[in-house]
């Protein structure tokens, strides 16, 4: 997370052409989705609803477009009250994968119940910084040291929201 502080100036896209993948169609929704007297176990294809559409920090794609998030690496037991999303920057040395994470851990805070325990993490093999990284992000107080950051959460709303 120290690390993006110097990367909030702006640099040369590192990644320049990324592969793109079509995003995947809308969940089809019954009346009983939207009934909320029926008991609907979170599963793994609603949290990949909640995280599919943030956006990537260097370009203006979706993590889904890019494969940076993919429904077949969320875990999710809601008897047990775990979410575990595993998520693949586009490149082994992308400097935004942090951001990336904070992203996602944010999103899911604010998307689902705090009964959960929510672990976000780089998957296995696809970063030379993973340890380091999954680390911070599993770190409470660097993630809210981190959030405390005018510009940091500025760059989250912005892949979150499109807004700063």
């Amino acid at each position: 997370i120290t690390y993006l502080k110097g990367m909030m100036n702006g640099a040369a896209l590192q990644n320049a052409t990324p592969t793109l993948k079509q995003a995947s169609s809308e969940r089809e929704t019954s009346s009983a989705d939207w009934d909320d007297e029926i008991f609907d176990e979170v599963d793994a294809r609603e949290i990949f609803d909640i995280l599919r559409t943030i956006k990537d920090p260097e370009h203006p794609h979706s993590l889904e477009e890019l494969s940076v998030v993919q429904e077949d690496l969320i875990t999710c037991n809601d008897t047990e009250n775990y979410i575990d999303v595993k998520f693949t920057p586009t490149i082994p040395h992308c400097s935004m994968a942090t951001l990336i994470g904070l992203s996602l851990r944010v999103k899911l805070l604010h998307s689902v119940s705090d009964r959960f325990k929510v672990d976000v993490r780089v998957t296995p093999g696809t970063h030379q910084s993973e340890d380091a990284i999954n680390k911070q992000l599993g770190d409470k107080e660097r993630v809210a040291a981190a959030l405390e950051n005018p510009q940091l959460l500025n760059m989250v709303n912005q892949c979150i929201y499109g807004t700063g």
